[in-house]
């Protein structure tokens, strides 16, 4: 089996080492290749470099330095896509894998009928950081974190930290949309697969272990107004019009009540100071 990973990394030498440290020591079945495509969107700490010494088979490609998370992994997929690949594994460059990942999700996506997910874990808060998530209703993008520690669990939508895409998903739904910079990509390729027949299934127990760092998605009423504003539209912020597409073309009825709360949290920051509401999640 000739797996492509696809990663991007900007900045974070240590964590890409520590990934790719971790990718090298995979428990891989027998005749399984791997061919690794890293993205450096144009480091300043020597990421590039490091990563050419200590792991000369890696293909680097350069970045522009505006490519993004969503960017960078375009990037490194449409240069996969030549290799003619059975499966595609996104494998953001802070995740460090458990040695058994690779076989585990290899054995859930045959015969390529699903997208595989890996749960990671946060060690500082002991709880699931990234993974497969359920919706908790069709009408908005609203969900949680699913997995069990023995059983494959299906999921709705799901976070590419580790995912294995066979190459039957990308045949008839592609890669991963250039509708997107920073975030939602991986849940709208996920809700995309879905929508084209294909499952979702989270591999069980933990794959790999990742700090969840995003914190609060909105700025306190103590940050000027114009910087409120300038987070709305970042695609490091809360994306306003990426996201409004992603509601509307996904979870239309939702729509007015994402447009009213984005614009809530930006004017009157003070209601989520105060009660601590985390809405939104994206």
């Amino acid at each position: 089996m000739k797996i492509a990973v696809l990663m991007a990394c900007y900045n974070r030498k240590e964590q890409t080492l520590a990934c790719l440290k971790s990718l090298y020591a995979q428990q891989l079945p027998q005749n399984t290749v791997l061919a690794i495509y890293l993205t450096d969107d144009h480091s300043t700490d020597g990421t590039a470099d490091a990563v050419a010494e200590r792991y000369p088979d890696v293909e680097i490609l350069n970045g522009s330095g505006n490519l993004f998370w969503v960017g960078g992994m375009r990037n490194s997929w449409n240069a996969a896509l030549a290799g003619n690949y059975d499966a595609y594994l996104l494998l953001n460059d802070d995740t460090v894998l458990v040695p058994k990942a690779l076989k585990t999700l290899i054995a859930l996506v045959q015969p390529q009928t699903c997208i595989g997910i890996g749960t990671t874990w946060d060690k500082a808060r002991e709880i699931p950081s990234y993974g497969g998530r359920r919706l908790w209703s069709r009408r908005s993008d609203k969900s949680r974190i699913v997995y069990d520690e023995h059983v494959p669990v299906e999921c709705d939508m799901a976070n590419a930290n580790i995912m294995l895409v066979p190459k039957a998903v990308v045949a008839q739904i592609g890669i991963l949309s250039s509708r997107y910079t920073q975030s939602m990509a991986d849940y709208d390729y996920v809700l995309r697969a879905k929508q084209a027949g294909f499952r979702a299934v989270v591999a069980p127990g933990i794959l790999g272990h990742c700090t969840d760092d995003h914190g609060n998605n909105w700025k306190s009423v103590k940050v000027p107004l114009k910087q409120r504003i300038a987070y709305l539209k970042s695609p490091k912020g809360l994306s306003y019009n990426e996201y409004l597409g992603f509601i509307r073309q996904h979870f239309p009825l939702y729509l007015p009540e994402v447009f009213v709360k984005l614009w809530l949290k930006t004017l009157f920051p003070v209601l989520w100071d105060k009660f601590k509401v985390k809405s939104l999640q994206h």
